[in-house]
């Protein structure tokens, strides 16, 4: 069966551990192309590591500057 939003792009914060995480691993695993950003690059890696991602920026979105 194919999968009618595979290959869409998402790009998901706070992926960097739990509802982030989980969100950006459902989405690759239905096909999408997901970047991520969070605070901890080295969690982000993690995310990466676990196929849920191809791209992972470090970033805190709550920071205005």
């Amino acid at each position: 069966m194919t999968q009618p939003l595979a290959g869409r792009i998402a790009l998901v914060t706070g992926a960097s551990r739990g509802i982030g995480r989980a969100t950006a691993l459902a989405l690759s695993q239905h096909g999408w192309r997901v970047a991520v950003t969070g605070r901890r690059i080295e969690e982000l890696d993690k995310t990466v590591a676990m196929g849920a991602a191809s791209l992972a920026v470090p970033a805190d979105i709550a920071d205005p500057t």
